[in-house]
């Protein structure tokens, strides 16, 4: 073992052992007295995790586990602010902060580099779930999950709660319809049969006498799961939380298990109805599920064999399931997946824009499919190649802004939580691995499939068919049900309603007492950084091309970035760059099928993968063309560099684009993955397009991967017969004038060891590029106020507005990175989320003068401008104390000093190149933010005014709610036009 750790005497050791995978010693524990389940993991990472967690499995479709989750972050016994979580956010230096709740479990993790931040989120969370306020401050039940709201006896009443209206957005989108009913039609008689996030007809349904009795039952150690990861004293932690907490109770038995579902004797079959706007069309809008129950999530070899087998058989380009079905017109989007973070994990493929008449073609595909690889055995390098994808990423461990003792935690639930001895098999991986790779020669992938999916029948096909006004009609009948409801009242029992939703708008604007806030611990100013992290790369030249070079160990993985200048493109060529990034790699080229290219790329390498950046150097104007950039990022082993380096070659410069068939059913799959974005992400494509109308890198980022973009795609498809060669020729030319030597700059992330090799190797691949310059900047938008509301079925809004603070000739200043802490978890979190019961609100300030403020998954639309418009009447008046001016300064900093994984380090470098950035810009704007005081912010005031002044707003939601916002929007039209 690595780590000497001497375990306290109140704990009993199961195990221990070594976990070569993650450089790191495993030991699993259980409190003597209270029956808590703890795992250690002991390794050098500086950035610890907490994570307490417990089995909560929902009884009915209220919701409950959610909203407890919400709750029990609003005070609790030592720290009785009203919301210790908000306080956290604003004044600690954490990694990660938050809860989630999953269909059978609750989690709450934290994680911090630094030790005294780190146990004072410790302190906070055991706190929380242990001992919450929610025993004594009902508010907390109304203001988190649902309560009556009604201003005056006369006016209507309505719901509010921001799970509530959490849940009515996401049962907005079909996706979200579609998955709830086929954990329904899988598991009738289990805990997944219901809704653990809560069904909106549902949620109201909840009293606030089964919400305590459902803390109590489970909220108690001898049903949690506690882990610790990183590099700390793990004997002091544990007895620490002996003293605290753990020795408060006593063992109890509590019948927490999530039993088996019996498997089905036949297949089943499910329809359910999901909304859809006026626009759109009923007609190839339907979606068609095959799902099948597999095993256990326990077993430690069909964990990782059936990701293979999904890469496979649907997420592989030109996989067969998914292939079998578009060639046979079943569907124009064909996505599945393996869900193995339950007991019973699910198998399912999905073919969206069906008919509901095509059910049975569905599935007799599906079978037939199924039964001819069974029978003539899969390609061998598609099973090695996806077996390599999971291998090269288990290895990799970049989990990007997560800490990645965050997700080891969250992966060993999957086992851990349905077997109190089995919390490491999914991070021991090297020796299932290795049989899944011995297995590759034999057998048992076909015997895999012929078992759990064709000789299975716990499966059910889930038909989700679209229904135009839907959402008005729900709307309708809610309203007369509360009208009926009020109706029923007597007038005193009106008068109560009224005075509760008085009495909770007081409790929510009840600032909390100063020694409530300073309860909650906080580390000083000097425990804080004062200066940044230094910007790495070294410029360097290879056969005349510029290259960055970020020189850091990276365990031989090295990550290049090769990024040719497309500002030369027009305006009208800027759509194809976003269906180019899609292409490269997924057609045909002068050597390869897109199958092979596929096969090749996860056998040899961790991906090459196109995107489309736009940069703005720092002190640009906003009428400026940025820096529009084309880029194939890759991650390889060193000894790879080579054949990466001729792939990347023969990617883009022998691409075929002339196969119709295939470019259609790219740019289909695009279409689609990009309407599931903007239905589940509403508030980003609402603040681009707002942004877009007076921005041109802004508005070059529209037409490439926002609504312009969608709409474009929507065009080409409706039009591709008559469209189609234009289409080829345009993806042909843009290549052909893209991919040249002249502007090139290459980012390359390794040790020198690394670097020797690609230095070796890149000239090969750049005296293939022709030497021809693109031409001159040409980008020209035609830039004015649009203001628009698009209209969709969902229930709730997303809300943007915007404006550039520079365009009114204010510069800069790192105060605004704290007022955007404000914003997020002050004044906009009190007044939209608290008050006005949105689940998501915050304001966001850009070097170049870009300024933000969102909504996310709102109920009002009006309102919530109203609360953008006020803000600088909120920053003129605005008064801390010194103590809350750190605390806002530190979790400032913590967002600032995330820590990035390599390859992070090495997109911070080509971001600080592109922008103009230097470290000595990151030192003034560090400065700035650690002498932040009172009066710098009221300064901004006049900043942010002349940014919302400009009135540039844009809202996507629901079709009742714009179609009232008059005064606000310019133009009201569909988001979707299908």
């Amino acid at each position: 073992m690595k780590k000497n750790i001497t375990i306290p005497k109140e704990y009993r050791l199961t195990f221990c052992e070594e976990i070569q995978e993650l450089d790191s010693d495993g030991y699993l524990l259980e409190h003597i007295q209270s029956g808590a389940k703890i795992v250690l993991m002991a390794n050098d990472d500086a950035n610890k995790v907490f994570t307490i967690g417990f089995r909560t499995p929902p009884q009915d479709d209220t919701g409950l586990p959610h909203i407890l989750e919400h709750s029990v972050l609003c005070g609790s016994r030592e720290f009785p602010a009203k919301d210790p979580f908000v306080e956290l956010a604003k004044g600690s230096l954490n990694t990660f902060l938050n809860a989630m709740t999953y269909p059978d479990k609750t989690v709450y993790p934290v994680a911090s580099c630094n030790d005294k931040d780190f146990q004072n989120l410790m302190h906070v969370y055991m706190d929380a779930v242990f001992f919450p306020n929610i025993y004594k401050k009902e508010e907390i039940f109304r203001q988190e999950g649902w309560s009556y709201a009604i201003e005056d006896v006369d006016a209507p009443l309505t719901y509010n709660g921001v799970v509530y209206n959490e849940m009515k957005g996401a049962f907005s989108s079909p996706e979200g319809v579609l998955e709830r009913e086929i954990q329904h039609s899988l598991f009738p008689d289990s805990p997944y049969g219901f809704e653990s996030g809560g069904d909106p007809d549902h949620i109201t349904e909840l009293t606030y006498k089964d919400f305590l009795d459902f803390h109590s039952r489970y909220y108690h150690p001898s049903n949690s799961y506690i882990y610790l990861y990183g590099d700390m004293d793990m004997e002091e932690k544990l007895t620490w939380m002996h003293e605290a907490y753990l020795s408060k109770f006593n063992k109890i038995e509590i019948d927490s298990r999530i039993l088996l579902q019996p498997a089905f004797e036949e297949m089943k079959v499910e329809t359910v109805a999901y909304p859809i706007s006026e626009s759109e069309s009923e007609r190839e809008n339907t979606y068609l599920s095959w799902n099948v129950v597999v095993g256990e999530s326990t077993d430690e070899k069909l964990y990782i064999a059936f990701q293979v087998l999904s890469h496979a058989l649907i997420s592989m380009p030109g996989a067969p399931l998914k292939q079998a079905l578009l060639e046979a017109g079943i569907g124009k989007d064909v996505y599945g997946g393996y869900e193995n973070g339950i007991l019973q994990p699910v198998f399912s493929i999905t073919a969206k824009n069906a008919e509901d008449e095509q059910k049975e073609t569905f599935v007799r595909i599906i079978t037939d499919t199924l039964e001819k690889i069974v029978s003539e055995g899969f390609d061998k390098d598609t099973l090695r190649g996806g077996l390599n994808s999971i291998e090269f990423q288990y290895r990799e461990a970049d989990f990007g802004r997560f800490p990645k003792g965050l997700m080891f935690g969250l992966q060993m639930f999957d086992s851990w939580l349905y077997d109190d001895n089995k919390p490491f098999i999914h991070l021991k991986s090297d020796e299932t691995i290795a049989f899944l790779k011995d297995m590759l020669n034999t057998d048992y992938y076909e015997n895999l499939v012929k078992t759990y999916l064709l000789g299975n029948p716990h499966t059910s096909v889930v038909v989700a068919v679209p229904k135009k006004g839907m959402t008005t009609k729900k709307d309708e009948q809610l309203a007369q049900k509360l009208a009926d409801y009020k109706q029923s009242l007597s007038v005193t029992e009106v008068e109560k309603l009224v005075a509760d939703t008085h009495a909770l708008r007081a409790h929510q604007e009840a600032p909390s007492t100063k020694e409530e806030l300073e309860a909650i611990p906080m580390i000083q100013l000097e425990d804080i950084k004062k200066t940044p992290e230094p910007v790495i790369y070294e410029e360097k030249e290879i056969f005349g091309a510029k290259v960055l070079h970020t020189n850091i160990f990276t365990n031989k993985i090295a990550y290049f970035n090769i990024s040719f200048d497309a500002s030369g493109l027009s305006m009208e060529e800027l759509p194809y760059l976003g269906l180019l990034k899609r292409t490269i790699g997924y057609m045909n080229t002068e050597k390869y099928t897109y199958t092979e290219i596929n096969n090749l790329l996860n056998i040899h390498t961790g991906g090459l993968d196109a995107d489309f950046i736009v940069y703005e150097k720092q002190n640009a104007q906003i009428e400026d063309i940025p820096e529009v950039r084309f880029d194939l990022k890759g991650k390889i082993l060193y000894d790879k560099t080579q054949f990466a380096m001729e792939l990347a070659d023969e990617l883009l410069m022998h691409t075929d684009f002339t196969d119709e068939r295939r470019l259609l059913e790219i740019l289909r799959e695009t279409k689609s993955r990009l309407a599931m974005s903007l239905n589940s992400s509403g508030s980003s494509a609402a603040a681009l397009r707002a942004m877009s109308y007076y921005s041109t890198a802004v508005a070059i980022k529209d037409a490439t991967h926002g609504i312009a973009y969608y709409h474009w795609l929507e065009q080409m498809e409706d039009e591709f017969e008559t469209r189609k060669s234009e289409l080829i020729a345009g993806l042909q030319n843009i290549s052909k004038r893209l991919f040249v030597q002249p502007g090139i700059v290459v980012g390359y992330t390794g040790n020198s060891e690394g670097y020797e090799i690609f230095e070796k190797v890149l000239p090969g691949f750049l005296v293939q590029l022709p030497n021809e310059r693109m031409g001159e900047k040409q980008i020209a938008f035609c830039l004015h106020r649009k203001n628009e509301g698009f209209k969709t079925s969902a229930q709730v809004q997303y809300a943007a507005q915007a404006g550039n603070f520079r365009k009114a000739g204010f510069q800069y200043h790192g105060a605004l990175q704290v007022l955007s802490t404000i914003m997020n978890y002050e004044y906009l979190w009190t007044e939209i989320r608290v008050k006005g019961g949105a689940y998501g609100c915050s304001a966001s300030f850009a070097r170049n003068g870009n300024c933000t403020f969102t909504s996310y998954r709102d109920p009002h639309l009006k309102r919530t401008y109203e609360v953008f418009k006020k803000t600088p009447e909120f920053m003129r008046s605005f008064a801390c104390d010194d103590r809350d001016m750190l605390k806002y300064i530190i979790g400032t900093i913590s967002d600032m000093d995330t820590p990035l994984t390599p390859s992070g380090k090495g997109v911070r470098s080509l971001n600080c190149y592109f922008m103009g950035i230097t470290y000595e810009d990151l030192q003034k704007t560090r400065t700035e933010v650690l002498t932040t005081t009172v009066e710098t912010l009221r300064g901004l005031a006049d900043l942010v005014a002349s940014a919302l002044e400009q009135d540039y707003v844009c809202v996507i939601g629901n079709e009742g709610k714009i179609q009232e916002s008059d005064g606000i929007l310019k133009e009201k039209l569909p988001l979707f036009n299908h």
